[in-house]
C-alpha cells in the first residue's frame, strides 16, 4: 500500500473524529451549560396525571329554610405511598410524626396498644372478641388488629378449632438418609409417628409490636440481622429496632398498621387519613420538610347545625367494596361514563343517602403536573365541578327537637318501670308530610364514629330508627280498622248495638276470649254501639263484628289502610306484617278460626310502625285516601334561584268511607278525649278539639304491655297526626299527656310563625 496514501486516510479519520467529538461536545455544552435549567424544567414537567374532582355536597335544610346540614373546608393530611421512596419511609414518618408532636396535632393511630413503654394492650380482647349465636353457642370473632395479624403470619388464627394431637396424626414415613442408616446397623427403619403442627401462641404487646415492626421495616441504623443472629445463637431483642427509640417505633408502627389495614383489604370503609382539620401552624412546617409522599389538600366535611333528627339526617362516608358494586355503574348525566370513583363519599343512612343523587354535585377534571420528586408543579382544570343541589325537607326541625326533648323527658316519669324505646310520628294530614319523626334513645350524629364505639352494644339499639323500622303491635288503635270494615259491609250501622256479655262464648266456653274491663273488674260496658264501643274500647264489639266479616275481608280493609305494607318513604322503612291464617303457617303455627277476635283488636300477630299507625289515621280522618308519606319537599340549585324538584304527592290507594260511618267511628275518638277522664285532663286545655285512641298491646305474660297513642287535630278539619309507641309503656292512656303536649306546640308555633312578616313587606 502506497505510505502516502495511507497516511492521508489516517489524518482524514482523525479529523472525522475530531470533528465529530468537537460537536456533540458543543451538543452538550448547550445542552448542560447554555440551557441546562430550561431543560431541566421540562424534564420535571413530564409525569402528568388525572384527577377527579369531587364537588362540594349540597346542603339540607328543613321545611322553613333553616339549614341542618352543610360544609365546612378544612385542612386534611394524607399519605401517597407510591410517591415515597422505601429508603426514605422511615424518615418522612418520623419527620411528619414529629411536626405533628411539635404542633399539638393528633394523628389517627387506632392500634390498640400503648404509645410509650413498657407497651400493653388498650384492649381486653385485642385478636378476637367472643359471643354467643341464637343456639348460645360460643363464637369467636377476629378483630381487625387480629385479622392482620393472621394474615401477615405473626398468630395463627386464635378462632380455629385446635388440629388434633400428634398421637392421632398420620404417621410420618421414614426418609432416604434414615433407612441407610437402619441398613448400615442392620436394623428397618421404623415408620415416625408425624407430630402435629403446634399453633403461635397469641403475642403479648410488645412481641407484636417487635414483629409489626419487622415486617412494616422500621428499623434504625444497628438493626440486626434476625436470622443470622438466631442461627449463631445470638439473644434477638424482642423490639429489635437498633437505634430507634421504641417512642418512636410505636408511632410509626400505629401509621403503618392504618395503612396495611387497608392495603390488605381489612378496613375498606375508609382511606388513611393521617391527620384532619388542621391549623396553617402544621401545614407550614411539614410544606417547610417538603416531605415527599405527604399531602396535604382542601376537603369538605359535613358540618351539623342540629343535634336532632340524627335517624333522619343520616351521614357520609367513602363507599365500600359492596357499593362500589352499584355506583360503578350510575351514568346520572348520561355521557356513558360512570360518575363515581370508589374513593368517592357518597350517602350512606338517612336524608343523605335516599336524596344522595339530588345532593352531590358532578364532580370535575384536573390535569396535575409533578416534577422528580412528586411536587404539583402546576394544574389544569378540564371541567371544574358543580356543587349539588339543596335539599329541604319537609321536616320542621322546632317540632323534632321538642318531640325529641319530650321523649327523653317523659319517658322515666311512666309508671311502668321497664320502659325501653320509644318513637313518635308527627304527620301532615292532605300530603302525607312527614313534619316530625323521633326515635329514643338516640345518638349524636356530629360525633357518630365515637358513638358507635361507645353504644355500638347498647341493648336499648339507640341506632334504629323505630319510628320507621321499629315493630309493634298496633293494639286498640287497630279498632277503627275493624269498626270501618263492619259499617262498610254493612255488618253493622252507625246505630247497631251489641251487649257485652264479657266473655265472647260464640265458638267455646273454655277459655273464651275477654272485654278487657271483664279481665280487670269482673263487669262489662252494657250496649254498646260502634262509636261508644271506640270511646270505651270494648273488646266483646269488635270480637263479634270481626268474626261476621271474617279474616279475609278484615284483612282487605287492613291493606286498604296501609298496615302490613310499606309508607312510600324514601329513608329505610319496615313493611310490618298483617296477621293472616297464611302468614301464622308460614311459621309453623296453626290458624284457628276464633282468631279473628285478636286480630279484631290489633293483637295476634299484627305488627305495625308509628309510622304507619300514622298514616293509616291520616287515611282514616282525611275520608280514605292513602297518600304515599314523604320527607323530600323540593330541590333547590346550589345558589337557590331554582327549583330542580318539587314533589307531587302520590295516591297508593283509595277506599270510600261513607260520611255517617266515618262520623260515627270519628265521633268515638272525640269522645275519648271529652268524656275519658285519664285522657281529658291533658286535652279539655287545648283551644281546639281532637280526636283519640289508646292501645295496650301485650308482648308477653311476663313484661309490661307496649303503649300506643295516636291522635288528630283539629277535629273538624284534621291538618295533623300524632303517633305514639312506647315499648314496655304500660297503657296506651298514660301517653295522652305527651300527644297533647305535641299538638299544643305545633298549633303554637304554627301561628308564631304566621306572624312573621315575609321578605320585602313593610312592618307597620
Amino acid at each position: 500500500m502506497n505510505t502516502k496514501q495511507f497516511h492521508r486516510r489516517t489524518w482524514a479519520i482523525v479529523l472525522l473524529l475530531a470533528l465529530m467529538v468537537t460537536g456533540m461536545g458543543a451538543t452538550l455544552y448547550d445542552l448542560q451549560i447554555n440551557n441546562g435549567d430550561s431543560y431541566l424544567k421540562q424534564t420535571q414537567k413530564k409525569i402528568a396525571e388525572s384527577q377527579s374532582v369531587p364537588a362540594a355536597r349540597g346542603q339540607i335544610l328543613d321545611r322553613n329554610g333553616q339549614v341542618l346540614v352543610s360544609n365546612r373546608v378544612i385542612y386534611q393530611v394524607t399519605l401517597d405511598m407510591g410517591q415515597m421512596k422505601e429508603e426514605d419511609r422511615c424518615g418522612v414518618l418520623l419527620a411528619l410524626i414529629e411536626a405533628a408532636r411539635t404542633e399539638g396535632v393528633e394523628w389517627t393511630d387506632n392500634l390498640p396498644i400503648t404509645q410509650t413503654a413498657p407497651f400493653r394492650f388498650t384492649a381486653d380482647d385485642p385478636y378476637f372478641t367472643v359471643s354467643r349465636d341464637e343456639d348460645g353457642n360460643e363464637v369467636k370473632t377476629l378483630t381487625r388488629l387480629g385479622r392482620l395479624s393472621v394474615k401477615m403470619g405473626w398468630v395463627d388464627d386464635p378462632t380455629r378449632e385446635p388440629e388434633p394431637d400428634a398421637p392421632s396424626a398420620p404417621a410420618k414415613e421414614p426418609g432416604l438418609l434414615d433407612k441407610l442408616k437402619a441398613l448400615i446397623k442392620g436394623e428397618k427403619a421404623e415408620t415416625a409417628p408425624k407430630k402435629s403442627k403446634e399453633p403461635k401462641p397469641l403475642l403479648e404487646a410488645e412481641a407484636l409490636l417487635g414483629k409489626m415492626c419487622e415486617s412494616f421495616g422500621i428499623a434504625g441504623e444497628g438493626k440486626m440481622d434476625r436470622k443470622k443472629a438466631e442461627k449463631n445463637g445470638e439473644t434477638v431483642p424482642v423490639l429489635n429496632i437498633g437505634d430507634m427509640s421504641k417512642t418512636d417505633a410505636r408511632a410509626m408502627a400505629g401509621v403503618l398498621y392504618e395503612l396495611n389495614l387497608r392495603s390488605q383489604d381489612i378496613y375498606t370503609a375508609a382511606e388513611y387519613v393521617f391527620a384532619s382539620d388542621v391549623d396553617i401552624d402544621f401545614i407550614s412546617r411539614v410544606k417547610e420538610q417538603d416531605l415527599p409522599g405527604v399531602v396535604i389538600e382542601a376537603a369538605t366535611l359535613r358540618q351539623y347545625h342540629t343535634k336532632y333528627a340524627a335517624h333522619l339526617l343520616g351521614r357520609t362516608g367513602l363507599m365500600d367494596k359492596e357499593e362500589w358494586e352499584y355506583y360503578k355503574t350510575v351514568d346520572a348525566d348520561g355521557d356513558g361514563k360512570p360518575d363515581y370513583q370508589m374513593n368517592n363519599v357518597v350517602g350512606k343512612q338517612g336524608a343523605e343517602l335516599a336524596f344522595e343523587s339530588y345532593l352531590r354535585g358532578r364532580p370535575g377534571t384536573r390535569t396535575v403536573e409533578r416534577n422528580t420528586k412528586g411536587k404539583i408543579v402546576s394544574q389544569t382544570w378540564q371541567s371544574e365541578p358543580e356543587p349539588g343541589g339543596n335539599v329541604m325537607l319537609t321536616l320542621d326541625i322546632g317540632l323534632q327537637a321538642y318531640v325529641e326533648n319530650l321523649l327523653a323527658d317523659f319517658l322515666p316519669k311512666l309508671a311502668s318501670e321497664e320502659t325501653e324505646g320509644a318513637a313518635c310520628v308527627v304527620l301532615d294530614v292532605k300530603g302525607a308530610d312527614v313534619l316530625a319523626a323521633a326515635s329514643y334513645p338516640t345518638f349524636d350524629l356530629a360525633n357518630y364514629a365515637d358513638e358507635l364505639a361507645k353504644k355500638g352494644d347498647d341493648p336499648l339499639h339507640p341506632f334504629l330508627n323505630r319510628a320507621f323500622q321499629g315493630l309493634y303491635p298496633p293494639g286498640s288503635t287497630f279498632k277503627m280498622i275493624t269498626a270501618i270494615a263492619g259499617l262498610e259491609e254493612r255488618i253493622i250501622t252507625p246505630k247497631s248495638i251489641i251487649r257485652d256479655e264479657g266473655r265472647y262464648t260464640y265458638w267455646t266456653t273454655v277459655n273464651p276470649p275477654q272485654c278487657w274491663i271483664f279481665r280487670q273488674y269482673r263487669t262489662t260496658h252494657g250496649l254498646v254501639d260502634v262509636t261508644k264501643a271506640i270511646e270505651v274500647s270494648c273488646n266483646y264489639f269488635m270480637f263479634d263484628v270481626g268474626r261476621q266479616l271474617g279474616i279475609d275481608r278484615l284483612d282487605e280493609y287492613a291493606a286498604h289502610f296501609g298496615l302490613g305494607e310499606k309508607t312510600g318513604i324514601e329513608l329505610a322503612e319496615s313493611a310490618g306484617v298483617m296477621a293472616s291464617p297464611a302468614y301464622t303457617e308460614s311459621l309453623g303455627g296453626t290458624w284457628y278460626e276464633g282468631s279473628i277476635t285478636s286480630v279484631s283488636i290489633g293483637q295476634e300477630s299484627t305488627q305495625t310502625t308509628p309510622l304507619q299507625l300514622a298514616n293509616y289515621i291520616a287515611t282514616l280522618v282525611n275520608g280514605g285516601t292513602r297518600n304515599a308519606v314523604h320527607l323530600l319537599k323540593e330541590v333547590k340549585s346550589s345558589d337557590f334561584s331554582q327549583v330542580l324538584y318539587s314533589y307531587e304527592p302520590r295516591v297508593l290507594d283509595t277506599i270510600e268511607i261513607k260520611d255517617e260511618n266515618l262520623k260515627a267511628v270519628k265521633a268515638g275518638m272525640l269522645a275519648l278525649t271529652t268524656n275519658n277522664s285519664s285522657v281529658k285532663q291533658y286535652f279539655q286545655s287545648l283551644p281546639f278539639r281532637a280526636g283519640a285512641k289508646t292501645g295496650s298491646a301485650q308482648v308477653s305474660g311476663q313484661t309490661e304491655s307496649n303503649a300506643v297513642f295516636v291522635c288528630f287535630a283539629p277535629y273538624d278539619d284534621p291538618e295533623i297526626v300524632v303517633a305514639i309507641a312506647v315499648e314496655h309503656g304500660g297503657s296506651g292512656s298514660e301517653l295522652a299527656g305527651m300527644a297533647a303536649d305535641v299538638l299544643r306546640y305545633y298549633f303554637s308555633a304554627r301561628e308564631t310563625r304566621e306572624e312573621i312578616p315575609m321578605e320585602n313587606t313593610l312592618i307597620r
